[in-house]
């Protein structure tokens, strides 16, 4: 399947290129918003960050007519540490799009679709050592049934975490459906969905990184620079909200004399989060749960503001 890029215009829109800035694609995947940055470049300079090295190899393709980029293999959790090994120090802009591409969704070698049958795998580094395959058989039953509940937001997730120790050990996707398919016979949509998308977060420490790069972006961030998150579902949602909403909330008492807090670090450029178009849901279905928001970067931080 060709590979959409979700929300494209209003991303590159929202991130506010500066021909001469320094800007990061945490998510390469596919390079559709990798490319529409290069193309806003002029003395800039895009690092874009992938840990799957079909991805890589794509990218490299699509991205082949531009020289002012660098590619880095490593999850984007390393933000600081890898961007501080290329002396960069600071950057304008950060966008993630945490969707999965279509290429590794549509690969059934990978285990991350309900929809063909594979291995247990779902690893976007497929160098790490932990599989689906390997929790589903070695975690017990309230490990399972909370990573189900908690991550897929599964009510059925005991039910389905008793029958996957029953029936142990699974080896592939259409063994653990099987199972989903006789618990939530009853649901509307796909009986594994919840369960698939959980076991996918709780391999790729999903939430956990989203969490390490935002507060390191924030760090390195100039003033000005924004962040852009498009997000796929509710726990990544929240996660992007709750840090933007506390990142941007003044801890001074109110009624106080004119004064800026120093410790305010983001500013909200989306108070809501936006939405794709009619149009971008009707052309590309996986458009239809996603979600952008924006923050930018204050100057208040370091400095002294008082009347």
């Amino acid at each position: 399947m060709e590979h959409k890029t979700v929300l494209l215009n209003e991303a590159i829109e929202y991130l506010n290129i500066k021909e001469d800035g320094i800007y990061v694609d945490g998510t390469l995947g596919g390079a559709g918003h990798s490319k529409m940055i290069l193309k806003h470049l002029k003395d800039g300079f895009l690092y874009a960050f992938d840990q799957d090295d079909y991805a890589i190899d794509f990218a490299k393709q699509v991205l082949k007519d531009f020289d002012n980029y660098k590619i880095i293999k490593s999850n984007f959790r390393h933000l600081k540490q890898k961007l501080n090994e290329e002396n960069i120090y600071k950057i304008d802009g950060l966008l993630l799009d945490l969707g999965m591409s279509s290429f590794q969704i549509d690969d059934p070698s990978r285990g991350f679709t309900y929809l063909k049958d594979a291995k247990l795998d779902m690893r976007m580094d497929q160098s790490q050592a932990l599989t689906a395959e390997e929790i589903v058989n070695t975690y017990d039953k309230d490990a399972l049934a909370k990573i189900f509940y908690i991550y897929g937001e599964e009510k059925n997730s005991y039910k389905i975490a008793q029958r996957i120790i029953d029936q142990r050990p699974l080896t592939s996707t259409s063994e653990l459906v099987k199972i989903t398919d006789q618990v939530n016979y009853k649901e509307k949509g796909h009986s594994a969905k919840k369960v698939f998308q959980a076991l996918r977060i709780a391999v790729n420490h999903e939430l956990g990184v989203l969490e390490e790069v935002l507060t390191q972006a924030v760090d390195m961030l100039n003033p000005g620079g924004r962040i852009v998150v498009i997000t796929f579902h509710s726990l990544e949602d929240r996660i992007v909200k709750h840090f933007f909403k506390t990142e941007s909330i003044s801890q001074l008492p109110k009624n106080l004399p004119v004064m800026m807090d120093d410790h305010v670090k983001l500013k909200l450029i989306t108070k809501k989060p936006i939405y794709p178009t009619d149009e971008e849901m009707q052309n590309n279905s996986r458009s239809k749960s996603a979600k952008l928001r924006v923050a930018e970067r204050t100057s208040y931080e370091n400095s002294t503001h008082r009347s």
